[in-house]
């Protein structure tokens, strides 16, 4: 029963009651990645992504990013995209976190370039 009500009200725990509804009627099914999200388009060009989890814009990789935007490339027939060995997984946001990235980062902690006059 909370799920249920979950769907209907809420809209960042995945899609709604009514985007669910506009995907059955209107939408047709192009692809998913390989996170598990999938992306439809209506007849009149509207495009839109179902995340498979918690929603997140920066979870959409680089080959549906261009196809949700708009965005003509040469990967937007197949949207495979080679990948490299250099390449990293995607991490979400990490910023407050303790894995966030700082550029001059100490043992000690986060090494600033110049010195408070407060002290």
């Amino acid at each position: 029963m909370l799920t249920i009500l979950k769907k209907i009200f809420t809209w960042w725990n995945q899609d709604t009651f009514g985007t669910r509804l506009k995907t059955i009627f209107f939408g047709k099914l192009v692809g998913s990645d390989n996170i598990g999200n999938k992306y439809y388009e209506s007849k009149n060009g509207k495009r839109w992504v179902i995340y498979a989890n918690t929603i997140d814009a920066s979870k959409i990789p680089v080959e549906w990013y261009s196809w949700i935007h708009f965005t003509p490339n040469k990967i937007e027939k197949t949207h495979e995209l080679e990948k490299y060995d250099w390449q990293k997984p995607h991490q979400s946001n990490l910023t407050g976190t303790e894995k966030a990235y700082y550029p001059n980062k100490d043992k000690d902690g986060i090494k600033k370039k110049y010195s408070s006059w407060k002290q």
